[in-house]
């Protein structure tokens, strides 16, 4: 992670994942973990950032129409870090925009237009100030897809709060519903080390609580938790190295498939096509 997708029609080159690799030192009050295991994920953390080339975002166009044109639209923006900015994946179409637009064609029968603002490594911060501002307006639906890299950068929960609320109360005035994603089940990952997994697990689900929150508070916005992805059931295979990119962090064109799958069934669909 960690590059800016400054030429849309352009790949990027691949770069190294970018977190802050815990210390003794810097050991803070909201870190979860057994202080005798930090030196293990330190390591462990050193090792990952060494090994690994993170996928680059999507080339290709940012906007785009799935379904019949001819029946009432849905309009979707998707905002965030490197999901929506298309890692692991050579074009949108294939990552997650392109395909939870078809995920709600298919329940809907309606068209859906979709536009994606993402950038890689992009914390809740970024977001709020450089990227909020690109998303377009009249929208039907916004879906925030954040939380990773304020988990790898070690954010207290009460920044990323701080952020999250501003974001989703800009959201409501350009969207009817938002959703906000969850922090991703990094024990799954298979480029993270089990420790370190963990680690950034048990950091992330204090950045879910914070989300939870905030959400519950806006009548009009909706936290889905990404923590059981993907579930158990006949519409989803389970867990394994298909779900992700060849860099083993980031999702694959088959996992942004079951992803988008997984957000719109979580989806009040009556409400957003009311």
């Amino acid at each position: 992670m960690g590059c800016e997708l400054l030429y849309p029609g352009r790949r990027q080159p691949r770069t190294p994942l970018n977190f802050e690799v815990p210390r003794f030192a810097a050991l803070r009050g909201d870190d979860i973990v057994n202080p005798l295991l930090l030196p293990v994920v330190a390591a462990e953390a050193l090792w990952v950032r060494l090994v690994t080339r993170g996928a680059p975002p999507a080339a290709g166009p940012t906007t785009g129409t799935v379904g019949d044109a001819s029946g009432p639209l849905v309009r979707i923006g998707v905002l965030g870090e490197s999901p929506a900015a298309g890692c692991g994946v050579d074009t949108h179409d294939n990552g997650f925009p392109g395909c939870f637009a078809r995920e709600l064609v298919a329940r809907t029968g309606r068209p859906v237009q979709w536009e994606v603002v993402g950038q890689d490594a992009a914390t809740a911060r970024r977001i709020r100030y450089r990227l909020l501002p690109q998303l377009g307006d009249d929208l039907t639906l916004a879906v925030l897809i954040a939380g990773t890299n304020d988990v790898l950068a070690r954010r207290a929960p009460e920044q990323w709060g701080d952020d999250l609320a501003a974001i989703v109360d800009d959201l409501t005035e350009r969207a009817e519903h938002v959703v906000v994603t969850g922090v991703p089940p990094f024990e799954a990952f298979p480029s993270l080390p089990t420790t370190l997994g963990r680690y950034l697990a048990q950091r992330g689900a204090a950045i879910d609580e914070a989300s939870q929150q905030i959400c519950a508070e806006r009548p009009r916005a909706t936290w889905i938790s990404s923590a059981d992805f993907p579930p158990e059931g006949p519409d989803f295979p389970p867990a394994g190295p298909d779900y992700f990119a060849e860099d083993r962090f980031h999702l694959s064109a088959f996992g942004y498939r079951h992803w988008a799958r997984y957000v719109a069934g979580h989806l009040a669909l009556g409400e957003l096509c009311s």
